[in-house]
């Protein structure tokens, strides 16, 4: 046990010393790895990351999905800014003492967007609509009586029309339960090399230069586009579960996000339990710095949670609240068997 109590007090650490770098706004790319899913997480925003458990965890921290012992499948659907919508499915299936394993798809639609050129700057009356989505796969083992850890493999692909990048990135995450009701979670994400956006869209023809006499052709050539990092972080959750009568609890949250590309966030979440099948949530984002800046602010939800013969399901809703742009509004379905 002291073991993994240093790994994460180095990984903290380390994370604090080359993370939360303000210089570095706007530099990052892949932000679609930002977009929070699952109503419940989202409602509570993010503070659980010490006790998600299940198919839920996959993105959150996937250190929990080995906590349920049952087969999962969720699927997501979110209004998000700028009427993008944001679909996510995932399932899972525990194998016992072998482990966890699951999958997970994103994916972003933007609409139809008109094609413009430097000739057409109205429209040329096509449209096109951009390509992104994530792919993951996840592995979590209980590894001690109190510890759980994960990981997830992600592959990232953004493509507008015949222009795109792609990239691999790992989150890694680690569960600790101590005697009582007290828990605390760590996740490393995002963690991953350079994207780069390539396509015949970046292709320019042009007269060739220094032509001779007896050849004056054009010829094509394509720029070299630069490399952007994707938005890496590191976080550290507790949360805290008060029993009251049978069947009903609160539970208190909190999580600090130590990001690479933009200020450190602090996150508090609430979740009441009321008779094993109702969920009322809410939390709060914010910056640790320039906080007028925060884009996130309150979050809020509730969820249905029904069991019948083995086989349960969960619906759940949340609703994001944005300082620029409407609320974004999130659906679940999950089912358990």
């Amino acid at each position: 046990m002291r073991g993994l109590q240093s790994i994460i007090v180095i990984a903290f650490l380390i994370t604090i010393a080359h993370a939360g770098d303000i210089s570095r706004k706007g530099t990052s790319g892949a932000d679609q790895l930002l977009i929070p899913v699952g109503a419940s997480s989202i409602a509570t925003a993010g503070a659980f990351l010490s006790n998600v458990t299940g198919v839920e965890a996959m993105f959150v921290n996937p250190a929990g999905l080995s906590a349920s012992g049952k087969a999962e499948a969720l699927f997501s659907y979110s209004k998000y800014i700028a009427d993008t919508k944001v679909s996510y499915f995932a399932g899972s299936y525990n194998v016992g003492d072998l482990g966890a394993f699951g999958l997970s798809f994103k994916s972003l639609n933007f609409g139809d967007i008109p094609v413009t050129t430097v000739l057409n700057p109205d429209g040329t009356g096509a449209t096109f609509s951009p390509s992104y989505f994530v792919f993951g796969v996840t592995y979590s083992k209980r590894i001690a009586d109190r510890v759980r850890a994960g990981v997830n493999v992600k592959y990232i692909s953004e493509t507008v029309m015949a222009t795109g990048a792609e990239g691999v990135a790992i989150d890694f995450g680690v569960q600790y339960q101590f005697k009582g009701n007290l828990s605390l979670g760590v996740a490393l994400k995002n963690v991953g090399g350079n994207m780069r956006y390539t396509g015949t869209d970046l292709q320019v023809r042009t007269q060739v230069p220094n032509a001779t006499a007896t050849y004056y052709g054009s010829g094509m050539y394509e720029p070299v586009t630069e490399p952007f990092p994707i938005p890496s972080m590191f976080e550290f959750s507790m949360a805290y579960e008060i029993p009251l009568m049978e069947g009903n609890s609160v539970t208190l949250g909190s999580m600090y996000r130590n990001n690479n590309s933009l200020e450190d966030q602090v996150n508090f979440g609430a979740e009441a339990k009321l008779m094993d099948v109702f969920r009322i949530r809410g939390g709060y984002e914010m910056l640790t710095q320039n906080r007028d800046d925060s884009e996130y602010g309150a979050t809020f939800g509730f969820g249905v949670e029904y069991f019948l013969s083995g086989f349960g399901v969960n619906i759940d809703y949340a609703y994001r609240t944005f300082r620029s742009f409407s609320g974004s509004q999130v659906v679940d379905i999950k089912v358990s068997f």
